[in-house]
């Protein structure tokens, strides 16, 4: 187990409430449940499909639901805007990188840090350059491993290091609860290895709301493992017993889970 426990210890950070959504007369989101407790991280599976990307539209404000309610540390989201959501201490990566393409390495990890911190963009020149700000932009480079790339536009960089920036844009933005959206597709089982050690590495004490498809990056990473089928919850429960539950075998068209 990589971040905490499965037993909960109070309230849950996130909660989901009966969530429900359709597009047209189609029921993407139906009847979802679901708590994520405090430093745990949970690992959202299912096949192509199931709604995955949907609900992750309706936790962070892309999308709202048509019924249901999403809780954050006790508090309602559901209906807030993207960026509020974000400013409650929801951050979340997307299936394609969402960075400032054309500012460095080291002024994409300072825009993180200045928003945390409560200025606009307005206060550029008169803050970046602070002890404290430099500092913190400084620490976040060097926990990536991208201080040597600290002058490369983001738009320069290798897909993993992409990757890498955009965890670091979460976290450097003070966000307490991440939702990563696929965080290895598209990279070699090398750079699997690398960005998981990193999620790992930085994320202790964070919870964690991942969708992802490979199960070896599921089974190494996730406290506890939601299946999601045809938009309902399936089974919520520990690796090896979702690994074994024959109901979930059968989601993946009647064969073993892959690990």
């Amino acid at each position: 187990m990589s971040h905490g426990t499965t037993q909960s210890l109070g309230a849950p950070v996130l909660e989901l409430r009966d969530l429900h959504l359709a597009y047209g007369q189609t029921q993407v989101v139906r009847g979802f449940s679901l708590q994520v407790d405090a430093a745990e991280c949970l690992a959202l599976i299912g096949p192509n499909g199931a709604g995955k990307s949907s609900l992750f539209n309706l936790i962070s404000g892309q999308v709202k639901p048509d019924r249901g309610e999403v809780f954050l540390q006790g508090q309602r989201i559901d209906g807030l805007r993207p960026f509020e959501v974000n400013r409650r201490g929801l951050a979340r990566s997307f299936q394609v990188s969402q960075l400032f393409w054309r500012l460095s390495v080291e002024d994409n990890l300072r825009c993180a840090v200045l928003c945390r911190l409560g200025h606009g963009l307005a206060f550029w020149k008169r803050l970046a350059s602070a002890r404290g700000v430099r500092d913190e932009t400084e620490h976040w480079m060097g926990s990536l491993g991208l201080v040597p790339r600290r002058d490369v536009p983001a738009s320069a960089l290798s897909y993993a290091e992409q990757r890498a920036l955009e965890l670091g844009l979460a976290l450097a933005g003070g966000a307490g609860v991440v939702l990563l959206d696929e965080p290895t597709a598209g990279m070699s089982r090398t750079e699997t290895t690398h960005f998981v050690a990193l999620i790992r590495q930085l994320t202790r004490g964070k919870t964690l709301l991942i969708v992802e498809h490979d199960m070896g990056v599921v089974f190494e990473l996730a406290d506890r493992i939601a299946v999601m089928v045809r938009g309902e919850l399936l089974v919520c429960a520990t690796p090896p017993l979702v690994r074994a539950d024959p109901r979930v075998q059968q989601a993946y068209l009647g064969q073993a889970l892959p690990c």
